[in-house]
């Protein structure tokens, strides 16, 4: 497989409603589409996770672009590259940026997978199975109105509940969402809202029999999750904490977590996100897949992801009108019977919108051979 050229595209998402977590409220995202050529003539999507401020994570939209355009398709653009696990050595030497080289990686992976006449999920090792999925509902202004998100989103069909939480938002949310739905399938979500001090409060959590509590603590903070984790019920999930496999062997070692949620946008691709799968399942350590507000091509790849056999807990894989009016590909995810089924087509198994993805565009890079899309 050789890369001939590569077109970068940013598009503006409008969300179909305001997404508000601990650190701040989403109205619209900013999303970099990557599409790569090949020699055979075929062409793979991938997606860049990375937010338009460094909330998140320390990459943002405007440094991933800079990223990708300056450095990495110059050095991949025209190589011979046998595996898509290979294509990003030629970058190797880039410190951080998982975020910028996972949307290159992802995309090559949806050329291989068709350049071999496979779907995506094929190629990784998944299964056709269909998956039970779960939603995130942010931060509300009234529990009337969380309320009501939360029974349209079980008609829907969603099999869990994922709450944002933070600080004046947890306990007695929590208990009101318990005793509404003593039977709701639930988790929380704090991304990193709390520290330590917060132990105390923390443990009333195990009072609601939640599934995990996601990310409690500061991402770098391994060892005061260790300790808060000691004196929990209730298993903590790490997300933003993981950015790679060394970083999951390392906080499992340390007893900071015992569930683990991989984002393949943010831990650098589909390669690392295999081998954070492979690791968790030696260990029995359950994982799921999360979800950044991605458009329809990287929840291709997410769904493909969630097909491998450690994927036990449902993921935030929901269907493309829970966050959008008009999704970038066709056709959009939907629910089916509750379940969310993977695409039977070759690679992502979905079509790019290309006049939809033309209307968002706010610009444009090409290198190589790479034609307007």
């Amino acid at each position: 497989m050789k890369i001939l050229g590569v077109e970068l595209l940013e598009v503006r998402m409008p969300l179909r409603d305001p997404f508000e977590t601990s650190v701040g409220t989403c109205t619209e995202r900013r999303i970099i589409l990557v599409r790569v050529e090949g020699d055979e003539g075929g062409e793979g999507w991938g997606e860049c996770v990375a937010w338009e401020l460094p909330s998140y994570s320390s990459e943002t939209v405007d440094t991933a672009w800079a990223i990708l355009q300056e450095l990495i398709l110059p050095a991949v653009v025209g190589r011979e590259i046998l595996d898509p696990r290979e294509i990003l050595k030629p970058v190797q030497w880039i410190r951080g940026h998982s975020m910028a080289k996972a949307a290159f990686e992802m995309a090559a992976w949806d050329l291989q997978a068709k350049e071999q006449g496979v779907s995506l999920r094929e190629l990784l090792g998944g299964s056709d199975e269909p998956l039970s999925v779960g939603v995130s509902v942010g931060l509300q202004r009234d529990l009337d109105t969380l309320m009501r998100r939360i029974e349209e989103h079980l008609k829907e069909g969603y099999a869990r509940i994922k709450l944002k939480i933070k600080r004046g938002q947890d306990v007695e949310l929590l208990r009101a969402v318990r005793d509404r739905f003593p039977e709701l399938t639930l988790q929380a979500d704090a991304n990193a809202a709390y520290t330590l001090d917060d132990a105390e409060l923390l443990q009333e959590l195990d009072d609601f029999d939640l599934v995990l509590l996601e990310q409690p603590l500061g991402e770098q903070e391994l060892l005061d999750h260790a300790e808060l984790q000691a004196g929990l019920r209730t298993p903590i999930c790490l997300d933003e904490s993981i950015r790679s496999a060394a970083d999951a062997r390392l906080a499992l070692e340390l007893g900071a977590c015992r569930i683990v949620n991989i984002k393949p946008g943010r831990v650098g691709g589909l390669s690392e996100s295999r081998a954070i799968h492979d690791l968790c399942q030696e260990r029995g350590v359950p994982v799921w897949c999360g979800g950044m507000l991605e458009s329809g091509i990287g929840r291709a790849h997410n769904l493909a992801l969630a097909t491998l056999p450690g994927f036990t807990l449902p993921g935030d894989l929901s269907e493309s009108r829970r966050y959008w009016e008009r999704d970038v590909v066709h056709p959009e995810f939907e629910l089916m019977d509750g379940k969310m089924v993977p695409p039977e087509g070759l690679g992502i198994g979905v079509e790019p919108d290309r006049d939809r993805i033309r209307q968002l565009t706010l610009r444009r890079f090409s290198v190589g051979t790479a034609t307007p899309s």
